[in-house]
Order: structure tokens, then sequence, then C-alpha cells
């Protein structure tokens, strides 16, 4: 910041001393000393206080990136979901629809998930048969 070298300092020493005298010299390098204490103090108060802006900003910016990448990734997660869901259904539909039977006699469909439900009692084998 300042090039001052020694041969200055004692320049600036033997000035003072001539004129403040060997009385006030004492004090008033205190009254110095005590001044750049406090500005130093200030100095780095306010640096810490830049320094903690700066950390929270950086905070602030990598918890919206974060927050962003999070909204991008659950809604990849939705269309991937979906686009198994639909395949899934598709699948179901296919798995799920009646499977023809071909003899030789005549085709008949035949249904690949039974039901719980109990048989028609009005169509019977007995039903079919010659009277």
């Amino acid at each position: 910041m300042f090039d001052i070298g020694f041969s200055e300092l004692l320049m600036i020493a033997v000035v003072a001393l001539i004129v403040l005298g060997p009385e006030r010299l004492p004090k008033a390098a205190r009254f110095a000393g005590l001044w750049v204490r406090r500005a130093r103090a200030q100095w780095y108060s306010v640096k810490s206080e830049l320094e903690r802006d700066f950390a929270a900003d950086e905070l602030r910016r990598s918890l919206g990136d974060a927050q962003d990448a999070f909204r991008d990734t659950e809604q990849s997660l939705r269309e991937h979901s979906d686009a198994v869901r639909r395949g899934f259904d598709t699948m179901a539909g296919t798995v799920n629809a009646p499977v023809v039977i071909a003899d030789d006699a005549d085709a008949r469909a035949v249904d690949p998930a039974p039901s719980d439900d109990p048989p028609d009692t009005e169509t019977s084998e007995t039903d079919d048969a010659p009277r």
C-alpha cells in the first residue's frame, strides 16, 4: 500500500520528536496506535461482514440450483413413470384380450383370465345336446 522503508520511518520519528518534544511524543504515539487499531478493527469488521454476505449469497445460489435440479429430476421421473404406466396398461390390455384357439372343427374364443363369477346356469352343456 505505502512504500515506506526504515529510513522514511526514522525521518518521521525525528521530525515528530522535534515538533512534539519528548514530553508529548509518547502520548501522541499511544493516540496514533489507538486510531490505527480502531481503523484496523473496523476494516476487519467490514471485511468479515462482506465475506458473510458473499457466503450467504453463494449458499442461496447453490440452494436455488439444487431446487432447480430437484424439480427437473421430479419432472423427468413423472414423465418416465407415466410412460411406464402406459406401457403396463398396454401390456395388460394385450394379456387380458381373448385368445383365439383354432381347432380343425371350429374356432372359439378363450378368456385367458378365468373370472371368479359362477357359470351362467341358463347356458350349460346340456342345452347344446340334441333333444
